[in-house]
């Protein structure tokens, strides 16, 4: 995948999850996960933009690895959100997909990288 196809895919990510905060309730359960969910969902793009911007082969699979774990973050916050049915669970159902996509996508770019650059894979 692209790096330009795959900030678009990141962005679109994170407003989809700005769309979805809108639908959770006003509780202070609702409040506490959306604004989790805001932070960590909107920032997989922000991290993943920085990590083109790097300087060498290590600072791009770091800040790459940030944007995969606010993805594993984001997945937590959306599970919580669907078994503790304060939505609706075909609300989030494309979240989830989308999040499980996103987190594979991440876990190759960051394999590929650590071969072509010759670095330890436990980097």
């Amino acid at each position: 995948m692209e790096r330009q196809d795959l900030q678009a895919r990141t962005k679109k990510f994170a407003l989809h999850i700005i769309q979805l905060v809108n639908f959770i309730p006003n509780s202070l359960a609702g409040r506490v996960l959306a604004q989790q969910i805001l932070r960590s969902g909107t920032s997989v793009g922000a991290n993943y933009r920085e990590a083109c911007r790097a300087r060498s082969a290590a600072e791009f699979i770091s800040k790459t690895n940030i944007a995969l774990q606010e993805l594993e973050e984001t997945r937590y916050w959306l599970e919580l959100l669907q078994e503790s049915t304060l939505l609706d669970h075909r609300q989030c159902h494309h979240l989830v997909d989308e999040v499980q996509q996103l987190i594979a996508i991440f876990v190759t770019v960051i394999k590929r990288k650590k071969q072509h650059s010759n670095l330890d894979p436990s980097v």
